[in-house]
């Protein structure tokens, strides 16, 4: 049975064996109380990379035992992030996760050549598994952090990353919906033109596993009373697991809607590195950043 609200993510990685996180300048209290969380939880263990005496300081004022963690000692933001990379291609970690290091220099991190942890060609994207009042499942997105524009080539990897999460999520044929300013096909428009080609590929088995049409609204993605004001005739169309949005812009604007307006919870991951990357901000809740972790316990 498809899994349904985050908390039954949580059930579900209690199932597996524990993965192993590394946890890059985890100088903060809500990255440690997230690691705490997912510890007592029996989700992982954990490696703390950052500045011994900060950890120690907030696992004692938050009452956690630091002896729960190993800790790697090193004070400095970025070499503290390229430490974790280091320690997950030595293989003592199966997900990263981002501490109180800024985005930018946690992603040049695991962009580093050297010390990195790129496969070849490969792309990184940000999906993000949604659970909103109004929608009645999950809702799998992208890309709302990290590729401004996606080209066409993109666009293919990261439904592939969609689907990807969704199979994880236990949908065993998720229908995607490719988001567009309307679901007439319009020649003036590059995302309702790639939605199309998309569709197409999907439909001739070139990108399996899913049931993907577009172009079509938001609406139409997900409210059946749309589809059937407007009589559009699709598998997906009211009933969309997964979205990808055409370009960070309306993604990000869509995920910090459903946040800060609608009250969504949400688990985030990035794909395309070795491991999963959590790449919560650092003003996101504890429940959010266990909710990362958990989604990348299940995808590693």
């Amino acid at each position: 049975m498809a899994l349904t609200k985050l908390d039954h993510l949580l059930e579900e990685v209690k199932s597996k064996p524990k993965k192993r996180l590394v946890a890059a300048y985890a100088n903060d209290a809500h990255t440690i109380e997230a690691v705490n969380n997912a510890y007592e939880r029996g989700l992982i263990d954990a490696i703390l990379v950052g500045d011994e005496p900060t950890i120690k300081k907030v696992c004692a004022e938050e009452k956690i035992d630091v002896n729960r963690f190993k800790i790697v000692h090193e004070p400095v933001e970025e070499k503290a992030a390229l430490k974790a990379c280091e320690l997950i291609n030595l293989g003592e970690g199966e997900i990263i996760m981002k501490g109180l290091v800024s985005t930018d220099k946690y992603m040049r991190a695991i962009l580093n050549k050297e010390k990195g942890l790129m496969p070849e060609k490969a792309i990184l994207s940000h999906v993000t598994v949604m659970e909103t009042p109004r929608y009645p499942k999950l809702l799998v997105v992208a890309d709302v952090a990290i590729i401004p524009l996606p080209d066409f080539k993109q666009k293919i990897q990261i439904l592939n990353y969609l689907i990807r999460t969704a199979k994880v999520l236990k949908i065993d044929c998720p229908k995607v919906a490719l988001v567009a300013a309307a679901e007439q096909v319009s020649p003036d428009i590059l995302a309702s033109n790639e939605a199309a080609l998309l569709t197409m590929m999907a439909q001739r088995g070139q990108i399996k596993g899913a049931k993907i049409d577009g172009p079509m609204g938001l609406d139409l993605a997900i409210d059946m009373e749309s589809v059937q004001i407007k009589g559009m005739k699709s598998e997906v169309a009211g009933d969309a697991d997964c979205i990808l949005f055409p370009n960070i812009e309306s993604a990000n604007v869509f995920y910090k809607t459903n946040t800060k307006l609608a009250g969504a919870e949400l688990g985030a991951v990035v794909f395309g590195a070795k491991v999963p990357a959590v790449l919560s901000s650092r003003g996101d809740s504890v429940k959010t950043k266990l909710y990362s972790i958990a989604l990348a316990a299940l995808l590693s």
